[in-house]
């Protein structure tokens, strides 16, 4: 059974970060109702876990400054 990637939204900065490396995974909150790119406000939140390879929402995590992105099995 695959993994599931979940985001500790209370962790985010809303850096991008996860969204720029995972887009097909990862994506800020509001950016399904069309509200553009003024993020600062929003936090990152898993829309498709399954959209992506593993190896590459790890790098994802990885390279999250807040390290808030973990896997719930």
């Amino acid at each position: 059974m695959p993994r599931t990637p979940v985001v500790d939204q209370q962790c985010c900065i809303s850096c991008e970060v996860c969204t720029q490396i995972c887009p097909e995974v990862f994506r800020m909150e509001g950016e399904e109702e069309g509200h553009g790119h003024d993020h600062h406000d929003h936090k990152s939140e898993v829309y498709n876990p399954t959209g992506a390879p593993e190896e590459k929402i790890e790098q994802a995590m990885d390279a999250c400054p807040a390290a808030c992105i973990y896997w719930e099995d």
